[in-house]
């Protein structure tokens, strides 16, 4: 028991002292060899070198093209306009009196088709401001509007997003990006459907004035220096259309037997399917958004891909680091004990102890991929042979793991919490209570259902 003590420990430092603004980098190998010392004395460097690099190496290997392609892609449309085209024209054409709805709407289509959720916020916030002083809504439920939007359904539920939370259990439970995808659109649509039915709810308690900061408004572009609604949302469609494509088309028809092979891990194609079909759907898209947008792009190219390429390493080493955290604590004899203690969580029902272990990792450690990389990896194996044991698909397991990371993840120590409410000039105490409920407890309530629903009735 004391083990299980330090391990605790060691969670609530990481989350007490991330929250403070300690960088990952530090902290997570910090707090894991201090739990090695607390719980064991020792050995430490063997603990560093020997299992905690190998994981944090192992993790950058699988999923950095992920990473990497994706902040290119969001930076590409960030820098051509066309992330702010998209926004201003979802918003424009449902207008005032629905400007609730047309940012969060904004907000999803652009992290559905791969864009990064910072740089969603950073393109809608002006308009949504804007709109919102014209529809006189308050300006405290921008955060929420905007986090209902780019935190929640777009991320976990909705099937074959690009989200990495959709692409990290791939290859733990051999699934696409479309696994469960029925379930996911259910989820997907209670989480939209109750998140904006409360954003509605508290603008009407809260009555109308927007409030008494400065005018923010969004910048004035030349309409000839950016491109139109069509150009701006077409490599969205191809990220999702291409990525559908190479799943179930493209990728099985190719001879893939040379998988087999020593060099190329011994794997089969199923096992590499998933992360394959995005690196493709990413790359030709990126393509295509910069043949459409060469006149746009062109002049500071070279400088938009770098930033793209450096915007990914802070993301990728962070969760990485707690990737390398969570192996270390499941290295102690302790972790057993917990193991064994969350495996049982639900009796027979692998599915609840699944959602419950990830989604209380996804809260401790601020990070909806860290926690989901947390948890696949120290117990991935072990909920798939439940899973097969109970008769559980691993696109049910696959779809769970996703939700899960979406609740508890988004606690006010969240790093994408706090850029939200810093790009939005507000403070927790001023509506971070409206973020809790659209992206903490909805998502959670949603992820009952679909636990309930797997349960009743498997993967559809």
């Amino acid at each position: 028991m004391p083990g299980v003590f330090v391990i605790a420990a060691a969670l609530a430092g990481l989350m007490f002292l991330a929250y403070r603004g300690l960088s990952l980098l530090l902290l997570a190998p910090a707090m894991a060899l201090l739990a090695v010392l607390a719980a064991e004395g020792g050995p430490v460097l063997a603990s560093y070198t020997q299992i905690f690099m190998q994981a944090t190496g192992g993790f950058i290997i699988q999923y950095f093209p992920l990473f990497l392609l994706g902040a290119v892609f969001g930076k590409l449309m960030e820098a051509s306009g066309s992330a702010r085209v998209l926004a201003d024209g979802i918003i424009r054409r449902l207008g005032p009196g629905k400007a609730i709805l047309a940012v969060v709407l904004s907000c999803a289509v652009m992290t559905y088709g791969g864009v990064s959720l910072f740089v969603v916020a950073f393109a809608v916030w002006p308009i949504a401001a804007a709109l919102f002083r014209e529809a006189d809504l308050p300006k405290v439920l921008i955060p929420a509007t905007i986090a209902l939007g780019a935190f929640t359904f777009t991320m976990t539920s909705l099937p074959g997003t690009p989200a990495i939370q959709n692409a990290i259990p791939m290859p733990y439970f051999g699934t696409t990006p479309f696994a469960a995808p029925g379930l996911g659109l259910i989820t997907g649509a209670l989480m939209l459907g109750f998140g904006w039915a409360w954003l509605e709810y508290r603008a009407r308690a809260l009555g109308p004035g927007y409030g008494t900061d400065p005018e923010d408004s969004a910048e004035e572009k030349d309409a000839d220096s950016t491109p139109s609604l069509a150009v701006a949302a077409l490599p969205l469609v191809l990220v999702l259309a291409l990525n559908l494509a190479f799943t179930f088309v493209l990728i099985p028809a190719m001879d893939t037997g040379y998988l087999s092979q020593p060099e190329f891990g011994e794997t089969d194609v199923g096992s590499v399917r998933g992360v394959w079909s995005i690196i493709s759907a990413l790359t030709l898209a990126s393509l295509a958004l910069v043949a459409l947008n060469w006149r746009r792009l062109a002049e500071g190219m070279g400088e938009t891909l770098e930033d793209g390429a450096q915007d990914s390493l802070k993301p990728i080493f962070n969760t990485a680091s707690l990737v390398g955290f969570g192996a270390v604590i499941a290295s102690l004899s302790a972790f057993g004990v917990i193991r064994d203690w969350v495996v049982t969580v639900g009796g027979d029902n692998p599915l609840i102890s699944l959602a419950v272990g990830t989604s209380l990792l996804a809260g401790m450690t601020g990070s909806a991929s860290g926690g989901m990389s947390i948890a696949l990896s120290t117990l991935g194996e072990t909920y798939l042979e439940m899973g097969q044991a109970a008769g559980v698909s691993p696109e049910l397991l696959h779809r769970v793991t996703a939700v899960a990371t979406g609740g508890l993840d988004a606690l006010p120590h969240n790093g994408a919490v706090i850029t939200l409410l810093t790009i939005c000039g507000l403070t927790h105490r001023e509506a971070y209570r409206d973020i809790a409920v659209v992206a903490v407890l909805i998502p959670i309530l949603a992820l009952v259902v679909l636990v309930t629903l797997g349960t009743l009735f498997g993967s559809f």
